[in-house]
């Protein structure tokens, strides 16, 4: 039987024979709708039967509030009628005035964190959150969280975002959510993990969010291309420089597919790191260019000044430095001019590694510090804290000064370990061999580039 009157017009009263378990009511999940009409009965000072009028049996309102049964939108529209309430506050517990404010309010904050404004898209999402979980949707909360953690892990709170998608993930284990949805959350917590040195467990989430993706049978291309991205990086980080190829050129197909020029701009910055690591120098820049064109289109100077960073460090390997140290300076001033710290930080150790390599010891020592001191206390970028002891510890040794480059080149290798990167850790004994012929123990000095040679052997290429 369905609801509605009688084939005879009467006004004989049908039960909704529709009794799905709440766990399987596509939407709104079925005890909440429940506990909320029954308060909302209660403040209206009516009984189940009152309630029911001449339209259904108190039975069926009962099974509504127990959460036994899945309304109709049309009856839920009835129900909110007579209740004097707005029919989507009764099916979500928000009406569509607030949660239209509460998107408003979710955008605005997106749209600072999509700005690189992480600081102030923080505090808006956490002001977001306490008026977003008073209104009860699930949906709001989820979107709330991912932003608020999104913004958390870019400015250096790593931990923090992962807390916040926890939380998240387990709303979202709820029947009004998707697959996608479900993604989305694991690829945010592979970038929080990737972030954290973390990469085979990256390496995991990405993969489980990019299955997610796929099996969703949802339009969610840019997720796949994102996914993508990020999986190349730590393939990067691996040195499986051919899984990041392929990796990367899936992304770019489905980043030009679309023709979302931020997606495409991210793509090629990725695929110019990927190039830059294989040694095709001459595509790494030809890529690095396109993505650097792309980001001025979109006004992302942020983007920009990394773009001019990674052209800075490939001019070096092609055997340009003065244009290295003029790409590396204008992408420091864009980091000063866009507030981004870390930014800056890598700018300045690259300018560092460009002056090295030009016998330049005093400004490499000056920049390395530098850098050091913007990076400190960032456990988001070892890779770049890691290499910067390395400079200084060689602009150490060039001078002499051969205690404390030890002691930077130590402080290298024990953040290389903490990533559990061998090839970056190999770099360091190398850096320790040096040191070690320097001051005439070659003994040492072989044992020592003897295990940076076996630990190379055992990385793929």
């Amino acid at each position: 039987m369905t609801e509605g009157l009688m084939d005879d017009g009467s006004a004989r009263i049908l039960e909704d024979a529709d009794t799905t378990p709440p766990e399987a009511t596509p939407g709104v999940p079925v005890s909440r709708l429940g506990d909320r009409l029954r308060s909302l009965r209660l403040a209206a000072g009516l009984t189940q039967t009152q309630l029911a009028g001449e339209r259904f049996s108190k039975e069926y309102i009962s099974q509504i509030e127990r959460g036994k049964t899945r309304p109709t939108d049309e009856t839920l529209g009835w129900l909110a009628g007579r209740l004097g309430v707005d029919e989507a506050f009764l099916a979500r517990g928000v009406s569509t005035d607030e949660r239209g404010r509460l998107e408003a309010l979710l955008a605005r904050a997106e749209a600072l964190s999509e700005s690189h404004r992480y600081d102030e898209a923080a505090e808006l999402f956490a002001l977001a959150r306490a008026d977003v979980a008073a209104a009860g949707s699930a949906e709001l909360e989820v979107r709330a969280l991912a932003g608020e953690a999104w913004a958390e892990s870019q400015r250096s709170d790593v931990r923090r975002a992962i807390e916040l998608l926890a939380v998240a993930r387990d709303l979202a284990e709820g029947p009004q959510f998707s697959d996608a949805d479900r993604a989305e959350l694991l690829f945010r917590l592979g970038v929080c993990r990737y972030k954290l040195s973390s990469i085979a467990t990256a390496v995991a989430l990405f993969d489980e969010a990019l299955d997610l993706a796929e099996r969703s049978g949802l339009p969610c291309d840019l997720l796949r291309a994102d996914i993508l991205g990020w999986r190349s990086r730590c393939r990067r980080r691996q040195r499986d420089f051919e899984a990041a190829r392929e990796d990367v050129e899936r992304a770019l197909e489905l980043a030009q597919g679309m023709d979302d020029r931020r997606v495409v701009a991210n793509t090629y910055f990725q695929a110019s790191l990927v190039a830059e690591r294989m040694g095709h120098w001459v595509l790494s820049r030809n890529y690095a260019q396109r993505a650097k064109a792309l980001y001025q289109e979109l006004n992302d100077e942020r983007n920009v000044g990394r773009m001019m960073m990674n052209l800075g460090g490939l001019h070096l390997l092609l055997g340009k430095p003065q244009q290295a140290i003029e790409h590396l300076k204008a992408s420091f001033a864009l980091a000063v001019e866009t507030g981004s710290r870390p930014d800056a930080a890598q700018a300045l150790g690259s300018l560092a590694t460009v002056h090295l390599h030009l016998a330049e010891y005093d400004a490499a020592d000056e920049h390395a510090r530098k850098a050091l001191e913007l990076l400190e206390g960032r456990e988001d970028y070892p890779d770049e804290v890691g290499q910067s002891y390395v400079v200084l510890g060689r602009a150490l040794l060039e001078r002499g000064r051969l205690d404390e480059a030890e002691e930077c080149f130590r402080a290298a290798d024990a953040v290389f370990e903490q990533m559990a990167s061998i090839s970056h850790r190999a770099g360091a004994w190398v850096a320790l061999g040096d040191l070690a012929s320097r001051r005439g123990d070659d003994c040492e000095a072989a044992r020592l580039y003897r295990n940076a040679a076996a630990a190379l052997q055992d990385i793929r290429f």
